[in-house]
């Protein structure tokens, strides 16, 4: 397949630069895979979908306030750094603008001191591999002076910083929400439980190689960046036993989905584990633990609506696309959200 099979127009408008307030009251548009109904609901309506014995899991993956703003130890140039994956103690892959200042040795000072950095190495895409030093834990300090990384298309200021973070985010380590799980309330977690439907985690640390566009024609030839992943002892056995009680396991989000089916394409099966994930999803894939999506609707020619299109189909999903552009659905990070079931 080629990357334009994946393009569709999108009005800027229909770009959300703000959350629905309150978080649920987002639109859900519901795909249905028996008979291709499609519907138009409110997101807490969700529960009419879920069945008991069913489980949902969700990333709880926490976005760091990972762009930080700074200056160049020797000149006081001003730089700009956003952290985009810890690699080992205080070793950070980071993407740096502008970039000719980073140089291997270059040293830089953010937030009057309480954060100073080196360039260590180069990577192949351009990234630079920094070494960290702060007197405080590294998340403290980033707590004081980072800013949350919200994507290019969001122009308006985020107001609250927790409306980009799930209501169940714990685990630090991300440069980008898992945006389908910020449609959740604790009060809709809350009924959603009483209704005898399942709720288990797992974390991946969402990289910006999640977003990055793909730039080859030939959908094949893309390769995806790498993602920490780990799923705990009580998401296995939950998995495990929904899949025995023929239930469905529905994930919340693409980042579910590819830690789900990494695994089970890795050993065969959903086991406690933890690594990295390059794993990249497109029509012709074969699921083999997914039931049911939650998810955004994501960005034209991107790996995120080619995962979408695998699981629900490519002229089916195209189609999907083309009606809530119709029906004026809001797009992206902070926009509406679909239930493929």
């Amino acid at each position: 397949m080629k990357t334009s099979d994946f393009y569709y127009d999108l009005p800027q408008e229909q770009i959300a630069q703000t959350p629905i307030e309150p978080r649920d009251h987002s639109r859900l548009m519901v795909l249905h895979r028996e008979n291709d109904e499609i519907e138009h609901r409110r997101f807490d309506d969700i529960l009419d979908y879920l069945n008991e014995g069913d489980c949902l899991i969700v990333n709880d993956s926490r976005v760091i306030p990972a762009r930080i703003y700074g200056v160049k130890e020797d000149t006081g140039a001003k730089i700009e750094f956003l952290l985009l994956k810890q690699l080992s103690g205080d070793r950070w892959e980071t993407l740096v603008k502008p970039g000719k200042k980073a140089k291997i040795g270059a040293k830089f000072i953010f937030g009057d001191g309480l954060l100073k950095a080196e360039v260590v190495d180069v990577v192949d895409d351009g990234n630079r591999i920094v070494e960290l030093q702060s007197e405080e834990n590294i998340y403290t300090t980033l707590d004081k002076i980072g800013q949350m990384p919200l994507p290019p298309y969001i122009t308006a200021k985020l107001e609250d910083q927790e409306r980009y973070q799930t209501v169940y985010s714990h685990e630090l380590g991300s440069a980008a929400a898992p945006t389908a799980g910020l449609h959740f309330t604790n009060e809709l977690l809350d009924r959603i439980r009483a209704k005898g439907v399942n709720i288990g985690y797992v974390t991946l640390h969402v990289g910006l190689g999640t977003f990055r566009p793909v730039k080859v024609d030939d959908v094949t030839k893309h390769k995806m960046h790498s993602e920490h992943y780990e799923i705990p002892s009580e998401t296995a056995e939950l998995i495990r036993k929904t899949k025995a009680n023929s239930k469905r396991v529905i994930a919340v989000g693409t980042t579910s989905c590819r830690t789900l089916e990494s695994v089970a394409a890795e050993y065969g099966e959903i086991k406690a584990c933890d690594g990295f994930t390059d794993i990249f999803i497109y029509p012709g894939f074969e699921f083999k633990v997914l039931d049911g999506l939650i998810t955004n609707f994501h960005l034209p020619e991107s790996t995120l609506i080619m995962l979408v299109s695998a699981f629900y189909g490519y002229d089916k999903t195209m189609k999907a696309y083309e009606v809530a552009v119709r029906e004026k659905y809001r797009f992206f990070s902070f926009g509406d959200a679909m239930l493929i079931v």
